[in-house]
């Protein structure tokens, strides 16, 4: 999968439009749209570090969530 994918693929898995993405971020509109247009290439060590700061998020959202289930 190329760069370009993965970059549109993790975003809409956040379930983000592109400006909420870029908003949440602080990365400039133009920048994440040619990063998934393929016209700029995002570095891998951005790349990786965005994926880890999401998968981390969402770690810490089940676990609230069931620390909520588990006190009810």
């Amino acid at each position: 999968m190329e760069i370009k994918d993965r970059v549109r693929k993790l975003r809409e898995s956040t379930g983000m439009n592109r400006k909420e993405f870029c908003a949440y971020f602080g990365i400039p509109y133009r920048t994440v749209t040619e990063w998934e247009l393929g016209h700029r290439k995002l570095p891998v060590y951005v790349l990786r570090m965005l994926e880890y700061q999401i998968k981390m998020e969402k770690l810490a959202k089940k676990q609230r969530k069931e620390k909520t289930n588990d006190k009810k």
